[in-house]
């Protein structure tokens, strides 16, 4: 009766998905990480960068004391893990979470009030800055623990026993505001969390695979392996278990997947094990190829730097990153004090990059991903902002800034819906800068009659001015200019060369 049958009835679905399962194994060959990750400690929760660069994990070094260890990967292989001075404390620091630039950190803590906080600390100057305890409604004082960023920033996964869970440990999910501070945390359903204890979230960058561990839904037995994929409503689909000998009768600890999908990290104790029902024994960190079933969306990532087109020094600007089709945000930072950033985009979308400061023009860039079903190498941009001209001699020397998101049909001269965010930029960049006048200009590549090409670059041109117009921009700073084949900026030889020499731009005429 009552809960002796319950455990009876969860027992036996564990027994018979074992039965399956052990019949059925899928391909598994872990790897233990070098001694320079792993030691006579027990080194659990580990996370790593986007580029792969960066590996952050906890060690304990004895049954009261976590610490957080970053190490980083050359071409040798990774070294020595160092324990992070900067955030590590006296009492116990644990189960980080890299953010996908490396630039930010999200971990957990338990104070002197021994109760489990999340805290979060940014990267200034190479340098970790002092951690900043997430405030309510994030934290509570109830457990939080095993935060996981996602790679555009903008969702913070944790673990908590907090009022309003569907069992002890359950997996939570806030998202930042506008203002950059976290909202209230929603609890993941029951496609997700059972009564039973589920930990260790791990979302993948391409932002809809969810990995963790449970012991709550069907399995080998104590804490087994699960992914769960997010659907197009927001909800998440039934969990699907990794399979033996992935799993096993003991505890399987937390799992995350690398950029393109295909290498799997996961911490496990059992090769030593301290007891059958200790939940972490003396763990060690183990990659291994992950089987298609299991795999991600692939995702890769741009990395670029940005300077002043001038003097060639780094510029702090604001960047953004837009999915083209229906133009929703996909991420949004800032360069750092280099001029760097790093940003991951997912394999089957589109998207528009926009690069902005204060007292420049706008750069664009556009990375075509919807048709890839791999991921290409990651893209590594230099990025010249062009400052606003302020004199007769620097508009003649002014470069014309292509409009890489202005985006028409073939043949057409008819302007595609998803070329608005471009074009509502340039607009309020006018906006801003009143004295400013600019001549939009066409180009096309060489295929068809020259005099077909100079028609159909006038029309295009021609569209950008009236939209323009339309945003309510004066007429009277405005002109257009078709050029057809007369101006290519790449040889007309290859499809890409081609591609881009079908290109929108405007210059600055006057200021």
């Amino acid at each position: 009766d009552g809960k002796y049958k319950v455990r009876a009835e969860r027992l036996l679905e564990d027994a018979e998905f074992a039965s399956r399962a052990v019949e059925q194994p899928v391909p598994f060959e872990p790897q233990r990480l070098g001694s320079s990750i792993n030691t006579e400690h027990p080194e659990y929760l580990p996370s790593i960068s986007a580029d792969g660069s960066s590996l952050v994990y906890t060690r304990r070094a004895s049954p009261r004391n976590e610490d957080i260890y970053y190490a980083q990967r050359s071409d040798s292989g990774w070294a020595a893990g160092q324990p992070l001075s900067a955030l590590n404390t006296l009492f116990n620091d644990s189960s980080p979470s890299i953010s996908a630039d490396g630039q930010a950190m999200a971990f957990a803590r338990n104070d002197e009030r021994n109760n489990f906080d999340l805290y979060f600390a940014p990267r200034q100057n190479g340098r970790w800055e002092r951690p900043r305890r997430l405030p309510a409604p994030v934290n509570t004082g109830s457990f939080e623990s095993q935060p996981s960023l996602s790679a555009n920033g903008r969702e913070l996964f944790f673990v908590s026993d907090r009022v309003g869970g569907k069992g002890r440990l359950d997996i939570w999910m806030c998202e930042r505001q506008e203002n950059g501070e976290w909202g209230r945390p929603q609890n993941l359903g029951d496609s997700i969390n059972t009564e039973l204890n589920e930990q260790a979230p791990f979302l993948h960058p391409d932002g809809k695979t969810l990995y963790f561990m449970s012991k709550g839904h069907p399995g080998m037995g104590q804490y087994d392996l699960y992914l769960s994929r997010r659907k197009a409503d927001g909800s998440w689909s039934r969990p699907f278990n990794l399979g033996y000998p992935i799993n096993t009768p003991r505890n399987e600890g937390a799992i995350i997947v690398s950029l393109d999908g295909q290498t799997a990290y996961f911490d496990s104790d059992q090769e030593n094990p301290i007891a059958p029902q200790q939940e972490m024994g003396d763990a060690d960190i183990f990659s291994f190829t992950l089987y298609p079933e299991a795999q991600p969306t692939p995702a890769t990532y741009v990395q670029a730097q940005v300077r002043d087109a001038d003097t060639k020094r780094p510029l702090e600007a604001d960047v953004e990153i837009l999915r083209l089709q229906g133009g929703q945000l996909h991420t949004s930072s800032r360069t750092d004090e280099r001029g760097k950033f790093l940003a991951v985009l997912p394999v089957g979308e589109d998207y528009a990059l926009n690069v902005a400061k204060t007292g420049y023009l706008f750069h664009s860039e556009n990375f075509a991903l919807r048709e890839q079903r791999l991921p290409g190498k990651p893209y590594e941009l230099l990025i010249e902002l062009e400052p606003i001209p302020e004199d007769t001699a620097a508009v003649e020397a002014a470069k014309p800034i292509v409009l890489n998101n202005v985006f028409f049909d073939t043949g057409s001269s008819k302007l595609r819906p998803e070329s608005a965010p471009e074009l509502n930029r340039l607009a309020a960049l006018l906006e801003d800068y009143p004295e400013l006048y600019i001549q939009i200009n066409g180009h096309t590549d060489n295929v068809g009659q020259p005099e077909d090409n100079k028609r159909l670059s006038q029309e295009r041109a021609k569209a950008v001015y009236e939209y323009l117009l339309q945003q309510g921009i004066d007429q009277g700073r405005l002109s257009y200019k078709g050029f057809g084949e007369s101006r290519p900026i790449a040889d007309n030889d290859s499809a890409e060369g081609r591609q881009r020499n079908r290109r929108t731009e405007f210059e600055v005429v006057k200021n």
